[in-house]
């Protein structure tokens, strides 16, 4: 498990990202996420580092809720 998962969430959101890859041992903590934040998120709880490359490497389109931020 990873520490200060609500506070790396909360980076990710502010920042446009909206996938994310936890362990799957820090499930839990997503109670302490706000409700705003994670409805923005798609969360993926993995077990395995192929999860993790199969989530990373597949295609955009593929992902289904993933949005794209718009270009600066």
């Amino acid at each position: 498990p990873i520490g200060g998962l609500k506070q790396k969430l909360l980076a990710a959101h502010r920042a446009g990202i909206t996938t994310v890859v936890i362990p799957k041992r820090n499930e839990a903590d997503l109670d302490d996420v706000p409700a705003e934040v994670l409805d923005t998120l798609e969360v993926h709880p993995v077990t395995d580092v192929r999860q993790v490359l199969e989530i990373a490497l597949a295609p955009a389109s593929a992902r289904a809720g993933e949005r794209i931020p718009a270009a600066a």
